[in-house]
């Protein structure tokens, strides 16, 4: 909590989402390449080849409560200005046991993600649909039944996202700021930043402090030429809940 920053691991291509595990190996994403490898030592270990059920590049990925991962994949090249967006996105699923599918499609921009405590519900951020959207988990991994968990206007373009015990969601991608979010669409909170956020999480001392990923530009070039990168930290009074 005192701000210091510390390289863990130099990774030999764009990292999508992580998770850190509990005994203390790293699970990340190579976007451009749709592979996601496990870090336990100095050599990465290749956990599934998603080429064949992820079109362009992968975004954020999230561990469930079976050992099981989802994975979300942008659906289109957002980096080509000529390239219209279009809602190509898809959830892929990696069992524990290494198998991958694809359980959701037609998103439009899939990015952050969580899911509920009793494992039942996997809420995605649609990007460029301007809505969070709820699925049901199944046993086997795969998602049914999806619905609109939360409709915003043009505006707010959700990004990484964390749930609270009262079943908010704390949203990025909303310029500067974050807002909490309750089902159905209603704003009740705003946290304004100085620059734009692009991702959101519920931590610290008994989850009650929100942690907001902050950057001047999304670009990756930009921001590897000139990083603006901050983590913010203001307290909230209701703590974290579910998974991430």
């Amino acid at each position: 909590m005192n701000g210091t920053v510390q390289t863990v691991r130099d990774l030999p291509y764009l990292p999508g989402g992580f998770r850190v595990l509990a005994d203390g190996g790293l699970i990340v994403g190579d976007a451009w390449r749709r592979k996601i490898f496990l870090w336990e030592t100095a050599s990465p270990k290749l956990m599934a080849d998603l080429r064949n059920v992820a079109r362009f590049c992968l975004s954020d990925g999230i561990v469930d409560y079976r050992g099981g991962m989802y994975v979300a994949d942008v659906g289109f090249n957002y980096l080509d200005p000529f390239v219209d967006p279009v809602p190509n996105g898809v959830i892929v699923h990696i069992s524990a046991h290494g198998e991958s599918s694809v359980v959701a499609g037609n998103l439009f921009s899939p990015n952050g993600m969580i899911i509920t405590p009793d494992n039942n519900t996997l809420i995605v951020a649609e990007t460029l649909g301007h809505r969070l959207s709820a699925f049901e988990i199944e046993n086997d991994g795969s998602l049914q039944n999806r619905r609109v968990w939360a409709q915003f206007e043009d505006e707010v373009k959700p990004d990484g996202i964390c749930l609270d015990r009262e079943s908010a969601i704390w949203v990025a991608g909303t310029d500067t700021c974050a807002l909490r979010v309750r089902e159905g669409g209603e704003i009740d909170h705003k946290i304004t930043t100085k620059r734009p956020v692009f991702a959101t999480m519920l931590g610290g001392p008994k989850r009650r402090h929100l942690f907001m990923c902050t950057s001047a530009s999304p670009d990756p070039v930009i921001t590897y030429r000139n990083s603006s990168a901050t983590i913010d930290i203001v307290e909230v009074e209701t703590p974290g809940s579910g998974i991430p």
